[in-house]
């Protein structure tokens, strides 16, 4: 019989060389095929409180027997978890609190990403990688849009503003994307804390081959040593179960340029 959880996983998490204060959480559920990565904003610990709200609201779901009902009860999480938000924010006085969210479901050989705010997910394949989420920033809104070129969206003064959160606006609204994996295929997910210091093509090199726990040591360092300027958390998660040959990945805009800077 398959192993509908074929999934080997590890996480790590730094505040960095600079913050008081790690505003970030992850979750990891190898046995349910659940991953996730919040990263917290709002300061006074609001952002932490904002991030640990998503997290536990994910770690409440229960087990589901089929792939498309444990998506809807993760996404039905997200949302009790953007009204949560809301409430405390209202009962503390806080102007602005809320927390981005990348997760990773996967059942059998396939996956499925679920994504607000600028936490990437990232799939490396045969040496290639290729970010498979899109950033809720205004930079990258305004690139889609054709208002600025690559080049234009690195610098520009707000390109670390997120259009998209948990917690923020009226409502939640989650991008999502989904695949097949292949024996060997890796799936990173990280909170800005590390696009912010290293390359798409850089987390290539140090994750493929590697055992999730080293990978994810791997990265971290290098984070740190550039800078380490904001909370730094990734996970890592690998696909063991043996199919059939893989096939390579298309390059997609994302490798094309630098990853926005941290907030």
């Amino acid at each position: 019989m398959a192993d509908l959880r074929p999934m080997r996983a590890f996480a790590l998490s730094d505040k960095g060389r600079v913050r008081a204060e790690n505003e970030d959480n992850f979750l990891s559920k190898p046995h349910m095929g659940l991953f996730a990565v919040a990263d917290g904003m709002g300061g006074h610990a609001a952002g932490a409180t904002a991030s640990a709200v998503v997290v536990d609201s994910l770690s409440r779901v229960a087990p589901q027997s089929a792939a498309a009902e444990l998506r809807r009860q993760c996404e039905a999480a997200l949302q009790g978890a953007h009204r949560d938000i809301q409430r405390q924010a209202a009962l503390r006085g806080v102007g602005t609190m809320g927390s981005t969210v990348v997760m990773l479901l996967t059942f059998d050989r396939y996956y499925a990403c679920l994504w607000a705010g600028d936490s990437r997910a990232y799939l490396l394949r045969g040496g290639d990688i290729v970010q498979i989420t899109i950033d809720h920033t205004e930079a990258e809104q305004l690139l889609a849009d054709g208002v600025l070129t690559p080049e234009e969206a690195r610098n520009w003064p707000r390109r670390n503003v997120i259009t998209r959160a948990v917690g923020a606006g009226e409502t939640l609204a989650l991008d999502f994307v989904n695949g097949e994996l292949f024996e060997g295929d890796m799936l990173v997910l990280c909170s800005d804390g590390l696009t912010g210091h290293v390359t798409a093509a850089e987390i290539a090199g140090l994750a493929s081959g590697r055992a999730p726990e080293d990978a994810c040591r791997a990265l971290i360092d290098l984070a740190l040593a550039r800078g380490g300027t904001d909370n730094v958390t990734v996970l890592v998660a690998a696909y063991r179960q043996q199919e059939e040959e893989p096939t390579r990945l298309r390059p997609g805009r994302e490798e094309s340029r630098e990853p926005t800077r941290p907030r």
